[in-house]
């Protein structure tokens, strides 16, 4: 019943914003319409820091991707605390990244701003990914070195998966959220960095929990061999066969060892997603509400957050869920060190040629393959591999590891890429 209400719903948003007037549009600071706010960093050898503008930044407008808030919001009194680390740093901060409206979207589109371009495939307009597009975009470009993004539902690994980066989603209460517009703080909500090389990831993530440099170095120095690190490969029904491939070729080059999982996790994968997806929603529900009755909000977004009131019905259900969800991955892990499965089924598809419609949100959202994640909150990393494909260069893996192993997350992530091989795909996808 709750899928065909949401169906219902998304369909009649759809049509809804397909007639409506769209709105006098700001004219976008940079070419590619990753930037909300940009200042040129000039000839400035300091490392160049974006940050999605869903953080506070002292000053600042915090937009959440709406023209609403933009219009009406007075800036930001403080930086979010998650920034402590960077200002302390004096990193060269070059403005807020664009993102999917209030964060609730994985194409990363945007009717207001604009929808950030992907130049993966310069040829063909892939979308972006969301909600954090305008983050993925800015570092795949070259704008940033580094970026800050936000993680519900897999708002950092889907944008990076789409635009050839990294993408590091963190555990979840590890960095601070106050001064982070909410959707699920309690639960789900994360910040982590995106970067198109190891050594920006982890200074990215040095930045946002001091201390964690020295870390990931120890974490290299005691590491072990490929030989002897057990991967638990995750088979999602439905994925695009050529991204199984080039996860497993990945994972082969390195000699790691590959231990297929079982029919009753891949089962209890997907009960993670459809929990963690009602939570999502019902906890969006709670934390935007005021914004349904205001203009300047997209009619998709409305109808994303009237979603979570439909949800509210079985929140104490879902929740009860948790418990059984963790025990399981606690299962997994006894077995393996970590798990791989594609961060989406399939590569990313192409921007419609329509305005942006709650359908194609949702046909989205079900190629992810993050929501388990943020469910359990877990860890997880997404990391660009080589794909044999004629239009983009790569896929996503995605890896997901124990609570607080974010150092051995990307230090396995540095025996993946090889030799340096993320950065300069990115760098030419960038150009």
């Amino acid at each position: 019943m709750i899928a065909r209400i949401s169906l219902l719903t998304l369909f009649s948003c759809a049509a809804f914003q397909g007639c409506a007037v769209s709105p006098a549009k700001p004219a976008s600071p940079v070419y590619d319409h990753s930037f909300t706010v940009y200042w040129p960093p000039g000839n400035s050898k300091q490392v160049r820091v974006a940050v999605k503008d869903a953080i506070d930044m002292k000053g600042v407008v915090t937009s959440s991707g709406s023209q609403y808030l933009a219009k009406h919001s007075a800036p930001a009194a403080r930086d979010a605390e998650c920034l402590r680390g960077a200002r302390e740093r004096k990193v060269l901060f070059v403005g807020k990244t664009n993102l999917t409206e209030f964060a609730l979207g994985t194409t990363g589109m945007n009717d207001y701003f604009g929808t950030p371009r992907n130049y993966l495939n310069p040829k063909t307009r892939l979308i972006p990914g969301g909600s954090s597009s305008g983050s993925a975009v800015a570092v795949a470009n070259g704008h940033a070195d580094i970026a800050f993004g936000t993680d519900t539902a897999g708002s950092i690994r889907v944008p990076a998966a789409c635009c050839g980066i990294l993408g590091l989603k963190t555990t979840l209460h590890l960095i601070s959220l106050k001064g982070v517009s909410p959707i699920s703080p309690d639960h789900l909500d994360t910040v982590g960095p995106m970067a198109r090389d190891i050594p920006h990831l982890v200074e990215g993530m040095d930045l946002l929990k001091p201390g964690f440099a020295a870390q990931y170095r120890e974490t290299v120095s005691a590491s072990r061999s490929p030989r002897n690190i057990r991967i638990g490969r995750l088979y999602i029904p439905g994925t695009d066969p050529a991204v199984d491939q080039a996860i497993d070729e990945a994972l082969a080059a390195r000699g790691f060892q590959v231990v297929k999982l079982d029919q009753r996790f891949v089962e209890q994968w997907a009960e993670a997603k459809k929990y963690g997806r009602a939570i999502a929603l019902a906890d969006g529900y709670r934390n935007l509400q005021q914004y349904l009755t205001e203009p300047g909000v997209t009619a998709p977004t409305k109808a994303t957050i009237l979603l979570g009131r439909v949800e509210e019905g079985s929140y104490a259900d879902d929740l009860a869920a948790l418990a059984r969800w963790q025990r399981e991955l606690r299962r997994v892990f006894r077995r393996v060190d970590f798990i791989a499965l594609p961060t989406l089924r399939t590569l990313p598809p192409r921007v419609p040629h329509f305005v942006r419609i709650a359908l194609f949100e949702q046909q989205v959202f079900d190629l992810q393959n993050t929501m388990a994640v943020n469910f359990a909150g877990n860890p997880a990393l997404a990391i660009p591999v080589p794909i044999q494909n004629q239009q983009v260069p790569v896929t996503s893996l995605q890896l997901v590891g124990p609570k607080l192993s974010e150092a051995k997350l990307i230090n396995v992530a540095r025996m993946i890429d090889g030799k340096h091989e993320t950065a300069r795909i990115a760098r030419s996808a960038g150009r």
